[in-house]
Formats: C-alpha cells, sequence, structure tokens
C-alpha cells in the first residue's frame, strides 16, 4: 500500500480488521507525537490490548515497506499507507436524509472531514428546515434527492429518519445511484445486491449499556444484603 492509497498486492481486509485500522491510527500518531519513528507490532498490541500476531498480519497487509525484525514499522510511512488504504486522503461526497436533532448532529460533526468525508447537502420532508442552513450545509426538499445524487454523483447517503420512512428514502437513493448507505433508522433495509448498508444501531448500544447497568446494581446490592 502506497501514500497514494492504492496496493501492488491487491490487499483485502476483513471487516474486523478493517475496524481495528483506526485504533492502529490513533496509536501511531500518538507514537509521532511522541517523537518516536518506529514501533513493533508487539508493542502495538500491548498498547490495544490485541494478539500481537494478529496486529502483525493486520499492519503488514497495508504497510508499503513491510517491519524490520528489530526496528518495527516506520511510523511516518505506516500512518500514510493506513489512511491511504481507508481512503482518508479522497474525499467523499455524502447526502444525509433527515435533518432532525441527531441528522443536525452529524452536519455539525467536523471529524468526518478528517476521514474524507464531507456532506454536501441533506434533505428533509418539512417546510420548516427545507432552504435552510445547517454548519453551512444547505437543506432540500427530499423531492429533490434522487435528482441531486445523480446529478453530482454522490455515492454515500445517511439515513436519520424514522423508521417507517426509511425503506422509502434508501429506494430513492439507490435509484440516484448511490453505491453506500449509512443507516440509522431502526429498520432492517432492503437493497439491491451491490450496494452496501452498514447500520448504527444506537438504540441496542443503549439497551446493552443499560442492561450492564441493572446487572452491576443488583449484583451490587445483593452484597449489602
Amino acid at each position: 500500500m502506497g501514500r497514494n492509497g492504492t496496493s501492488g498486492k491487491n490487499t483485502y481486509l476483513t471487516i474486523q480488521a478493517l475496524q481495528r485500522m483506526p485504533y492502529y491510527l490513533q496509536y501511531l500518531k500518538r507514537a509521532k507525537e511522541e517523537g518516536r519513528t518506529n514501533v513493533s507490532a508487539a508493542s502495538m498490541a500491548k498498547e490495544l490490548e490485541l494478539n500481537d500476531v494478529l496486529v502483525r498480519k493486520d499492519v503488514a497487509a497495508v504497510s508499503s515497506t513491510g517491519g524490520r525484525p528489530k526496528a518495527g514499522f516506520p511510523v511516518e510511512e505506516l500512518i500514510a499507507d493506513i489512511e491511504g488504504y481507508m481512503g482518508y486522503h479522497t474525499t467523499k461526497e455524502a447526502v444525509l436524509v433527515g435533518a432532525g436533532s441527531l441528522g443536525k448532529a452529524l452536519m455539525r460533526n467536523e471529524e468526518f472531514q478528517m476521514y474524507g468525508l464531507r456532506i454536501v447537502a441533506a434533505f428533509d420532508t418539512r417546510r420548516s428546515v427545507i432552504h435552510k442552513k445547517i454548519n453551512g450545509i444547505e437543506v432540500y426538499s427530499a423531492a429533490k434527492l434522487k435528482e441531486f445524487c445523480l446529478k453530482r454523483n454522490i455515492q454515500i447517503g445517511i439515513i436519520t429518519v424514522p423508521q417507517g420512512a426509511a425503506q422509502t428514502v434508501a429506494d430513492t437513493m439507490v435509484d440516484g445511484g448511490i453505491q453506500a448507505i449509512w443507516n440509522f433508522a431502526l429498520v432492517k433495509l432492503h437493497v439491491k445486491e451491490g450496494v452496501l448498508v452498514q447500520n448504527e444501531d444506537l438504540a441496542s448500544s443503549l439497551a446493552m449499556l443499560c442492561q450492564h447497568l441493572r446487572l452491576e446494581n443488583e449484583m451490587r446490592n445483593s452484597w449489602l444484603e
């Protein structure tokens, strides 16, 4: 993997490996700030509490130079390799549908730019928000979604609408040429083959947190009895 995001090895990482890459990147950037020029897979694994063989395999898959037995991996080059592989240097335009509280929060999130994602427009059905701008992003009528996506060749769509409207929005996005959907609606979307849907299940995550607190409180109370 070179600095331009291409790889002569044609490496394809598993979903699990892709999910680990941002953690490697954070570690490497901290190492760079500390003035370290090389890191070993073992040190990364220890810090991140991962298996060192797994880390070595992940990092070697994207490294353009490969690690050296004693010196490890060059920090700056590995940062560039990971960012290139993840596409952080290539800005990808996205549209968002559903300019409610969650949609507005996402539009105000400046960190997306760091990862190569730029929300260029939002869409909604409510007259109260149409034609307004949120963090410089204009909100258009949902009726213009397909036309806008086709005209701008948009490939990423973000759904933050109520679950009852999510499938219709997804269908319109796909008709407009969108190839990847980031779905925040609590519903399973059905899309044609070749379109990726990444679900963010906030309700389930919250339920897991609440369940953990309930079990912890029950255990603590049983000790006090």
